[in-house]
């Protein structure tokens, strides 16, 4: 699923709303789905006066049907995924094909609209799909996939544990931390990435998007390493919460570390600084960068293994 995705359903005309802040969340799916078919879970819709749900019938058999608001006309349906899939023969005489399957929405396209469809999210491009007949163009219908600013509240009540900063509606990525970093009983975790300022990220190539990855995944592994001396510390005076706000700017590079909304105390700092910073510097400057500011979230647990 990408953080407020949407489908809206409406007579004639299907909506696919990609948030231009889902972009790289987008672009995870479509590297790992299989080359004919692409199915991506799609948000609650709020702005929909009915949604479809699938529901169990007796029989055991399961029964799409739409929920809607009480004495008002259903506009707008909302849809709890979309799947492509490029099954459609050119000889079946069909641009494309439509259909409701439990309470999602399914399209069958020919796989040469499904290369210039994974091509056009790739480049933050609008795309419509026509789905009907080629002999019958006044019963065709349209599937519109465009990119829109998110306007949904992600991160809503969030706020930075370096300064008190409002994390809603700042796009972030839950992360897996492949080592674990742990002493004196206690190990620390890194758990999410906030963006705070993604300047042209998600229009840079593949290779130079896993660069970033690869350089944020340092960033974290040193922050963890400079701390595990002092982790039992930290937790005793209630900084199990830690922020690492890292800025790559045209005139300089840096961070900040905090807890509790206030910077860490100096001797914490002083131990960061001499491992962070050589990192930190290592990603260069190129002409043409523009700002790129991220925010690191950190966890200090007791350590029950």
């Amino acid at each position: 699923m990408v953080p407020g995705l949407t489908v809206d359903l409406e007579a004639q005309k299907t909506n696919i709303k990609l948030p231009t802040t889902g972009y790289n969340e987008l672009m995870k799916a479509l590297n790992k789905s299989n080359e004919h078919v692409l199915a991506i879970g799609a948000c609650f819709n709020e702005t929909a006066d009915s949604h479809l749900i699938c529901v169990q019938a007796e029989d055991g058999q399961y029964q799409t049907q739409a929920i809607s608001i009480h004495n008002q006309p259903r506009k707008v349906t909302g849809s709890c995924f979309f799947i492509f899939s490029s099954a459609l023969k050119a000889s079946a005489g069909y641009l494309a094909k439509s259909s409701i399957v439990e309470d999602g929405l399914m399209v069958q396209i020919t796989l040469e609209t499904m290369a210039e469809l994974r091509r056009a999210m790739r480049e933050m491009k609008d795309y419509t799909v026509t789905c009907g007949r080629l002999d019958q163009s006044e019963s065709q219908e349209l599937v519109c996939v465009q990119w829109v600013e998110d306007k949904c509240t992600v991160n809503k009540g969030v706020i930075s544990p370096i300064d008190g900063k409002s994390m809603e509606s700042i796009s972030s990525t839950k992360m897996f931390q492949k080592s674990e970093y742990k002493e004196n009983g206690k190990i620390i975790r890194w758990t999410e990435v906030f963006f705070l300022q993604r300047g042209d990220l998600p229009k840079r190539g593949a290779s130079e998007s896993a660069e970033h990855d690869r350089l944020t995944e340092r960033i974290a592994r040193a922050f963890c390493l400079a701390l595990c001396p002092h982790l039992k510390l930290l937790k005793e005076d209630g900084m199990a919460k830690l922020g690492l706000r890292v800025a790559f700017e045209s005139q300089e590079v840096g961070f900040v570390a905090g807890s509790n909304g206030l910077p860490l105390p100096a001797r914490y700092l002083n131990a960061l600084d001499s491992v962070l910073i050589p990192v930190i510097q290592s990603r260069g400057h190129k002409r043409g960068d523009e700002p790129f500011v991220m925010e690191l979230i950190f966890y200090i647990l007791e350590n029950i293994t």
